[in-house]
């Protein structure tokens, strides 16, 4: 398979390496100890897959306008992207 169309990077081949561990963590956690939706400040039901989804999705938009506004390297958004899923794990 030619995979030549893509700049398959380090950082990019890191990227996607651990948003599949992280799919696989909480699929297996899921099945090994499944929890309750409960309730958060967004006041809306979320399990744990939803709040990964929730960090990932808003993680994309925080790196997005960390380029839009300092340009790259995008160290500090990776920096703000942990504490936004920390915040989102603990709180939504």
């Amino acid at each position: 398979m030619d995979l030549s169309w893509m700049a398959w990077t380090m950082p990019t081949a890191a990227f996607f390496v651990f948003i599949g561990l992280s799919l696989l963590v909480m699929s297996i956690w899921a099945i090994k100890a499944p929890q309750a939706p409960r309730i958060g400040v967004l006041k809306i039901e979320t399990t744990p897959g939803d709040r990964l989804f929730i960090s990932l999705l808003g993680s994309a938009f925080i790196c997005l306008a960390w380029l839009g506004m300092f340009g790259s390297p995008v160290y500090g958004a990776l920096i703000v992207c942990c504490i936004y899923a920390l915040a989102v794990f603990r709180w939504v």
